[in-house]
């Protein structure tokens, strides 16, 4: 693999070997009305099932695993771990350094979902607040690593991150053997590396889609325009999971490895999410299903028609049960049973 990448096949195998016995294997499974719908063979792996509920504890866990065996021979552990996340890393983070004695700080959105923080405080970490953008996590974060001494463990642009996300394509070309594409969701794009790093490496055939919000669609500008582009501002999507922008360690991956992206609106990701729900009693959060609504558009079916065993990850279940206000409803009035 070119050396300009800052992770290799040999690092995700390595954190597969660090972190198989902590992780679940999640499972893959199938919907025939899915399959109908599409006219493909469709193959969901479900991290939703994961430890803490998403994709995210397994790179976690090889960060918190690389720390404490980079010790510099001093035999000491990292004073604290660091991050900032609307919720999913700082929950599986808060999780991973609890397992080690690591105390745990979190920079998250106020606007984050109120499940999602009680999830980090669950684990046992210390919520830091900061504004719902990308420059006040940053700098949030940079104040708290100062202050505690700590060190700071990225949600996407951190190798041992990318290599523990990529883990998941090691299950599914195992799982799933005739796999011709897995349909990733992209916000920073630590989980797609990972992914197309091991896919490309070992199966390079196999394609390897981005799936963003139109709303949030850094992915697809830079690769169109051939250079990082991040989001201008705050992307104002259902899929909180996806807001962050592609960085400098996801984008030269991305831009070689990825071989399409597509966007889906935000009417797409909704539909999507109450589709799986009501069809496959899968609990998934939207950012999941903008996978599925992008295996689900129009482009999808122009674009690729020969692709036919297609893996899309469902990357978390972390529901904000109190956002459900966007439930479509139906059309018609519920029946009336007679009192009597």
């Amino acid at each position: 693999m070119c050396s300009q990448y800052c992770i290799s096949l040999a690092d995700v195998k390595k954190a597969h070997s660090e972190i198989e016995d902590l992780i679940h294997i999640t499972p893959v499974l199938t919907s025939s009305f899915l399959n109908q719908l599409t006219g493909r063979k469709l193959f969901f792996k479900c991290e939703l099932f994961q430890k803490t509920g998403s994709f995210k504890i397994r790179g976690a866990l090889n960060a918190i695993r690389s720390l404490t065996s980079d010790t510099s021979g001093d035999g000491k552990k990292p004073r604290a771990v660091v991050t900032h996340s609307s919720g999913n890393h700082g929950q599986a983070l808060s999780y991973a350094a609890r397992l080690e004695g690591i105390p745990a700080y979190i920079v998250v959105p106020r606007t984050a979902p109120f499940c999602k923080k009680s999830a980090i405080l669950g684990y046992g970490a210390t919520i830091v607040d900061c504004e719902p953008s990308d420059e006040s996590r940053t700098m949030v974060a940079a104040r708290i690593v100062k202050q505690t001494q700590g060190t700071m463990v990225h949600p996407n642009q951190s190798p041992a991150v990318m290599a523990g996300q990529g883990t998941i394509a090691v299950e599914v070309l195992k799982q799933v053997p005739t796999v011709d594409a897995l349909v990733v969701p992209v916000g920073g794009g630590g989980m797609i590396s990972g992914i197309a790093i091991t896919i490309k490496a070992l199966r390079p055939e196999v394609k390897v889609y981005a799936a963003e919000p139109q709303n949030a669609d850094d992915c697809f500008q830079s690769k169109l325009k051939g250079e990082l582009t991040p989001n201008p501002s705050l992307p104002n999507t259902i899929a909180d999971g996806v807001k962050s922008s592609i960085g400098p360690y996801t984008w030269p991956i991305i831009r070689d490895l990825v071989d399409e992206v597509f966007t889906v609106t935000e009417d797409e990701i909704k539909n999507a999410t109450q589709l799986v729900w009501e069809r496959m009693k899968l609990l998934i959060e939207p950012t999941a299903a903008v996978g599925v609504a992008a295996v689900l558009s129009e482009q999808f079916q122009k674009v690729v028609p020969a692709v036919q065993d297609v893996c899309v990850v469902l990357s978390g279940g972390n529901v904000d049960l109190t956002s459900l206000r966007w439930l479509k409803q139906p059309e018609c009035e519920e029946a009336q049973l007679p009192l009597n």
